[in-house]
């Protein structure tokens, strides 16, 4: 059986491709038109871009916390984010969150390593200027570099 994912929505594209692909993978898996229970928070993306213009990233702290509170409530085991730019404050939120959240940076960053691929070079191309510019990002390209080059 698979836990219930909880998807802390930010961009409506990004939220309705994260769901279709869960639901698309998991049937390919789990097979007979089977997949996980999912459950979807967003706050409206207009909420999120005033804070990331203003640079108030506690705003979004806050918005992220708030959706992690509704999903644990709706009955969530765990949370991913398909947003790159607002995890710029993951750090921030993961330790405050009441729910255990699988991070899309790291995840891509370890399949890069395990397909030999040339970490930062093949990383990079998830994210959007907001998540290349910011702290966050930097901080991952020292945490995941050197990354074995096998090509």
């Amino acid at each position: 059986m698979a836990g219930h994912i909880g998807i802390v929505a930010c961009s409506p594209e990004g939220a309705a491709l994260c769901y279709q692909t869960i639901c698309q993978e998991g049937a390919e898996l789990m097979k007979d038109h089977r997949y996980p229970e999912i459950s979807l928070h967003n706050h409206s993306l207009g909420e999120y871009m005033d804070y990331i213009k203003r640079g108030e990233w506690k705003g979004v702290e806050k918005l992220m916390l708030s959706s992690a509170r509704k999903l644990k409530t709706a009955g969530a085991d765990f949370l991913i984010c398909p947003d790159n730019t607002i995890h710029q404050v993951f750090d921030k939120v993961e330790p405050k969150s009441p729910l255990p959240w699988l991070h899309i940076a790291r995840e891509v960053a370890k399949e890069a390593v395990r397909k030999g691929y040339a970490g930062w070079e093949a990383y990079r191309e998830l994210g959007s200027l907001y998540f290349h510019k910011g702290r966050y990002s930097q901080s991952k390209r020292r945490e995941y570099s050197p990354v074995r080059l096998s090509r």
